[in-house]
């Protein structure tokens, strides 16, 4: 099908479905509620009970800081083995992953009165890359194996659930090196959009394994046109963040740091040489910048980064892999500071933790000093605050009957 049918067709799906566009729309009162800040708030808090064929339940809570919620009559419940989320423009959007094909995406807010409500619902294509810019959220998908080697961008207008763009990438010409490029994430950085990527096999039997495990690559592009300027390129660790991982941010004073774990693979055992690491891209440039090197490996005693989630101030929380030098073990939780290159382990965390949300389904509290994060554990499931100074964690809302899969807030 040609570009341009495929986005008549998309745009069209996504319009047979969608709420009202015009202003009187985001006034508290209406339907759709929440464009207007009357100072409250509401968490989502979302938990999967693993059933067959269910996704997750929406919950949501005043207070994360104490007591307990449960999904147990309780909650809007989400159809589908998968779901992953993005909350832009004060929406609350939950996407199907379809496996391979088209997926439910469902649009919500709040009302006037607090209360969770759907606005839309309506197809797109399953995608691997959703990220909040400007006010729209860009979705990608991204081919893995095959001959088909286009990745299909489309810029969605957060506010209206409206198709208004579409481009596309060769991935195969974009690695340039025999392999395919596979997008983890993208970031806006400034006034374009930052694409850190893997280099894949794609070969059906190692499709993410590569034979450049000691590379990093962003591709950056024009925004909104979606168009490629350049590819910035670095060796001295791995590709930045991971499937479906956000590894790459851009902190107050407009540099953007990249955290990469170092764990590129072939035939899943870790090839890469180099150290889990961060690099920095300074504000206005499209260079790495060479004078900043932070070795977390070699800070932390060993240890590989999993996932990142940026607080503010160049604190991060990691979730590092729990065995010394491996893509394995149990998560362990820790803070960086990129401005001063040190690393503490958090205090007062589960010893044992199953899973977390720190790969792309955080808070950052009100002040900016800390990270808010679910925090699944075998005796129990509990929204926790970290203090990006402290390094401390505090126990908040404990989540009964299902394991927390994202935390998010919207205002009404």
């Amino acid at each position: 099908m040609k570009k341009s049918s495929k986005l008549i067709l998309f745009s069209a799906l996504v319009a047979f479905t969608t709420f009202s566009c015009s202003s009187d729309s985001d006034k508290p009162g209406n339907e759709t509620g929440g464009g207007v800040d009357t100072g409250k708030t509401k968490y989502i808090i979302t938990a999967t009970t693993g059933a067959a064929g269910i996704a997750d339940y929406l919950l949501t809570a005043d207070d994360i800081s104490k007591g307990s919620i449960t999904t147990t009559g309780n909650g809007i419940e989400q159809d589908g083995s998968y779901r992953y989320y993005i909350t832009a423009q004060n929406n609350f959007f939950s996407l199907l992953y379809g496996q391979g094909n088209p997926g439910a995406v469902t649009t919500y807010n709040l009302n006037a009165e607090g209360k969770l409500i759907k606005k839309s619902n309506f197809q797109a294509e399953t995608v691997h890359v959703f990220a909040a810019v400007n006010k729209d959220i860009l979705t990608i998908k991204v081919p893995r194996s095959g001959a088909a080697s286009i990745a299909q961008m489309y810029k969605i207008d957060a506010e209206k659930s409206l198709i208004t763009g579409e481009a596309q990438q060769d991935t195969k010409k974009l690695a340039g090196n025999g392999e395919r490029a596979f997008f983890t994430w993208a970031t806006q950085v400034g006034e374009k959009v930052y694409m850190p990527y893997m280099s894949i096999k794609g070969d059906g039997v190692d499709n993410f394994g590569t034979k450049n495990p000691d590379s990093t690559w962003v591709a950056v592009y024009t925004y909104p046109e979606l168009k490629l300027e350049k590819v910035i390129k670095d060796n001295r660790t791995s590709y930045l963040g991971g499937y479906y991982t956000n590894g790459l941010y851009q902190d107050e004073n407009g540099d953007a740091y990249g955290f990469s774990g170092a764990v590129a693979t072939s035939n899943s055992v870790v090839t890469s040489t180099k150290p889990s690491a961060v690099v920095k891209i300074k504000k206005g440039t499209t260079e790495f910048d060479k004078t900043y090197f932070f070795n977390v490996q070699e800070k932390s005693g060993g240890y590989k980064i999993a996932s990142s989630t940026y607080i503010s101030k160049g604190k991060v929380l990691l979730q590092m892999f729990g065995t010394v030098g491996t893509n394995k073990g149990a998560a362990k939780l820790a803070i960086a500071d990129v401005y001063n290159q040190t690393f503490t382990w958090v205090t007062n965390a589960p010893q044992v933790i199953t899973f977390t949300t720190v790969e792309r389904y955080n808070l950052v509290s009100e002040d900016g000093s800390s990270a808010i994060v679910g925090i699944n554990t075998p005796e129990g499931n509990w929204i926790y605050t970290i203090n990006g100074t402290t390094a401390v964690a505090t126990k908040g809302i404990k989540v009964e009957g299902g394991q927390i899969t994202a935390i998010a807030k919207l205002k009404y």
